[in-house]
């Protein structure tokens, strides 16, 4: 029985793993210019912000590479003057802190995964298999329920969002003054969420098929040993 409870306890683990080392592929995906100016041509972030193209640019390239590469200054100027203010610059730290912890768990993550394959490819890889299925169809299901959630309340979404990772009060700005906020409008982050969801969707679809196909192919727990001829019988 302890054996049993190991087992699954390291099957979820795995499964956890996978699901987090999707999710942070995805969100990376959506982390580079040519996305996130696509985006802001269709919320208007440039009316919002009186900017023209290239100062828009200017922006908001420079707080992309902050937050991906630093240091996080986020004290990006345009004609002299600061884009974002103290508060701003305060949350762009924060949302940096949290986007390097979650960069780190999704290494771990990673290894553990890849060590699970490593482990169990020989000795036991329908565990490891099933536990990609598992962990694909969860987060599967959770996208979709948080999704549909987020269609027609998006604003509590993303206040749930920010309480679990912010201190109150640090991440609410005014779009009639504040930069950070014209910059990245409320359509922005509508749309791109929308398609993160889609992209941990198709990985999840991808992996679940995969997955069931090594669950019910005849040869994939074959040992090496056995001979083709052999396996057959």
């Amino acid at each position: 029985m302890t054996v049993g409870i190991g087992s699954r306890i390291a099957s979820a683990i795995l499964a956890l793993a996978f699901a987090i080392v999707v999710v942070a592929a995805s969100v990376v995906a959506f982390l580079n210019p040519v996305w996130v100016g696509f985006e802001q041509g269709r919320s208007q972030a440039a009316a919002w912000t009186g900017y023209t193209d290239a100062q828009l640019r200017t922006a908001t390239d420079a707080i992309l590479s902050d937050l991906v590469f630093g240091p996080p200054t986020f004290d990006v100027q345009v004609d002299g003057q600061a884009v974002l203010n103290e508060r701003e610059r305060s949350h762009m730290a924060d949302v940096r802190t949290v986007f390097t912890e979650f960069a780190l768990v999704a290494v771990v993550s990673l290894v553990v995964v890849i060590a699970g394959w490593v482990v169990l490819r020989h000795s036991s890889p329908r565990t490891f298999w099933r536990s990609i299925r598992w962990g694909s169809a969860v987060l599967a299901v959770v996208v979709v329920v948080v999704g549909a959630i987020g269609l027609f309340a998006f604003d509590a979404v993303f206040e749930v969002f920010h309480r679990l990772f912010f201190a109150g009060g640090t991440y609410t700005f005014d779009p009639r003054t504040d930069r950070l906020v014209q910059l990245f409008p409320d359509a922005f982050w509508l749309e791109t969420s929308l398609a993160v969801g889609a992209v941990i969707l198709a990985i999840c679809v991808m992996a679940w098929l995969l997955a069931g196909r090594r669950l019910t192919s005849r040869t994939a727990f074959v040992p090496a040993t056995v001979r083709p001829a052999e396996a057959s019988r």
